[in-house]
């Protein structure tokens, strides 16, 4: 497989590193320097691309490359103002989008459980429910991705909660999430459910960006050849 690797930080050098060990050819790497390097020429040589920027450079990266033709797994965050804008472009071009806000297989696993956990809470409205998550001081989105597919999972369930907020919040129609950023922190998320009887927590803690890098790998060689639009749910379920 050969790869465009569009945003080359500390996950684009990981998924580098895994995809050469994997066997696969990394074609162009693109970051902020070289930029105007993302041309058809260059893309015309990639089977697929990662893009893994910033979220004011993820939109035009995607239509960058269904433009041309190259299916494209994105895991920017802080862009889904647009995203219905890209699903259009695929639907255009007939070209192919593979979103996650997160590619680990155990956040993926921890989305499953969180759904299951508020389908359970619906009879409880005595429990106040809050989220907090905690990211590297480079991450500039808050809160994360991640954290707003997991509200958006409770919202689903609860029908007492209407919105997520991005502080803390006594309304109890909002939905509290906690955003915090911490020098080396690859993420963590915690979801509590607390009334004066008890507390119930659910956690996940990324160790490393390797279990991100391995699903953005993982959906890149899944998304060879296809058009539409896909995500985590599409692959391993």
């Amino acid at each position: 497989m050969k790869i465009a690797l569009i945003g080359y930080g500390k996950m684009g050098k990981t998924i580098d590193q895994l995809a050469q060990a994997a066997g696969h050819e990394v074609v162009l790497r693109i970051d902020v320097g070289n930029h105007a390097d993302l041309n058809p020429e260059n893309l015309s040589a990639a089977d697929v691309a990662i893009e893994f920027t910033r979220p004011e450079s993820a939109f035009n990266n995607i239509v960058a490359c269904l433009e041309n033709g190259v299916p494209v797994v994105s895991g920017t965050t802080g862009w889904l103002d647009r995203l219905e804008d890209a699903k259009q472009l695929v639907e255009k071009y007939q070209g192919g989008l593979f979103y996650a806000s997160n590619y680990s297989i155990g956040v993926n696993i921890f989305f499953a459980v969180n759904k299951y956990l508020a389908k359970l809470m619906r009879r409880y409205n005595q429990y106040d429910i809050e989220m907090e998550e905690i990211h590297h001081t480079q991450k500039l989105d808050a809160p994360s991705g991640t954290a707003i597919t997991l509200a958006e999972g409770i919202l689903g369930e609860l029908s007492h909660k209407q919105s997520w907020v991005n502080e803390a919040s006594k309304a109890e129609d909002e939905l509290s999430i906690i955003s915090k950023r911490i020098d080396k922190v690859p993420g963590t998320h915690t979801i509590s459910y607390d009334c004066p009887i008890d507390n119930i927590t659910i956690t996940h803690t990324a160790h490393s960006r390797e279990g991100f890098a391995r699903g953005a790998l993982s959906a890149a060689e899944w998304m060879v050849g296809k058009q539409g639009f896909y995500g985590m749910e599409d692959m391993l379920y």
